[in-house]
């Protein structure tokens, strides 16, 4: 295995998973185990052993998958997925104590509760607003009014 430094050097400009366009100074990264969706080394999920990846569960809650190390040299054993949905802060704290406990990257903690932060707050139930009540029907009947007043006959003089 060649070091990530290394393979870093190798994929940084050219690989399947970058977005270039003129308009973006730094290119986007659609890789898997990429948090910020950054091309940089830091983030990268093609070069490190231990990666995360945090997407949404089918109806509600967070997907975290995470790499075991025993067996990080047979990539359909590696990765653990867990689904979490018993809500927001119970669902971050989790995140927050997996990545403790397996000693994962703690530079990525702060990432990995933002991604799942968005997430979470993207599934909430959106608030319906309340319309101006008096508004639609004021200017419907004045409408109706113009119109009818448009073709009353005029009278004569």
């Amino acid at each position: 295995m060649a070091s990530s430094h290394l393979n870093w050097l190798i994929v940084r400009d050219h690989n399947a998973f970058l977005l270039k366009r003129r308009d973006i100074r730094k290119p986007f990264s659609t890789e898997p185990g990429n948090l910020t969706n950054l091309s940089s080394f830091r983030y990268s999920g093609l070069v490190h052993h231990k990666t995360i990846t945090i997407t949404p569960a089918e109806k509600k809650g967070v997907n975290f998958v995470y790499n075991r190390k025993k067996v990080l040299n047979k990539p359909a054993k590696a990765p653990v997925k867990v689904t979490l949905k018993e809500g927001p802060r119970r669902t971050l704290k989790k995140i927050a104590n997996m990545m403790k406990a397996n000693r994962y990257r703690a530079d990525l903690r702060g990432a990995a509760l933002r991604r799942a932060s968005a997430i979470l707050r993207s599934q909430r139930p959106t608030k319906t607003r309340k319309g101006k009540a008096g508004a639609a029907p004021a200017a419907a009947t004045a409408a109706a009014a113009g119109t009818a007043a448009a073709a009353a006959p005029k009278k004569a003089e």
